[in-house]
């Protein structure tokens, strides 16, 4: 079987020149490459103690839902603003050309829940350090951060220090 980063397509030069492009499709579309992100992301997190898994749209949701039924944990989705139906709470955050907010339910993390947080990547950290200030809001605690890439050039760690954090592909650039 392959390494995980061999399923990965680079794009160059997209969006722009001089960029890299790294296209996690190719991983999804492969059933090897499917499973190796999943247990990946599983083993990472199979010796933590956790009660939740949490999940951005869209990419934390096609992850971190089969990495919860994995662990015989239950998952929460954060959503872009005005997506979910009950009563929630939300935080913005900075984008390279302005701001989002995202949102979660304000019943979908309990006081003392441990969490972990699973996505597709980390870049520059800001949606992560959303996530993580509406789970502490809502009195969880955030116990491990798991992301199927990395790209180191960003520096998104810096936003997340102090929280153990596993990438299963590092790349040093942008």
């Amino acid at each position: 079987m392959k390494k995980l980063e061999e399923y990965v397509r680079s794009i160059p030069d997209f969006p722009e020149p001089g960029i890299i492009f790294r296209d996690i499709t190719t991983i999804l579309q492969d059933p090897d490459g499917l499973k190796l992100a999943i247990d990946g992301l599983a083993d990472a997190i199979r010796n933590t103690e956790c009660d939740v898994i949490v999940g951005p749209e869209s990419r934390g949701f096609i992850f971190g839902v089969p990495v919860a039924y994995a662990l015989h944990k239950g998952f929460v989705p954060v959503r872009k603003k005005g997506k979910l139906p009950c009563k929630t709470v939300s935080m913005e955050y900075d984008l390279e050309y302005g701001s989002a907010e995202i949102e979660m339910h304000e019943d979908s993390i309990k006081p003392g829940q441990k969490v972990v947080i699973v996505d597709d990547l980390i870049a520059t950290g800001g949606t992560t350090e959303a996530i993580i200030k509406l789970v502490e809001k809502l009195g969880g605690e955030v116990v491990r951060i798991c992301f199927v890439m990395e790209l180191a050039g960003l520096n998104g760690r810096k936003k997340l220090e102090g929280y153990p954090i596993t990438s299963l592909i590092t790349y040093e650039g942008k």
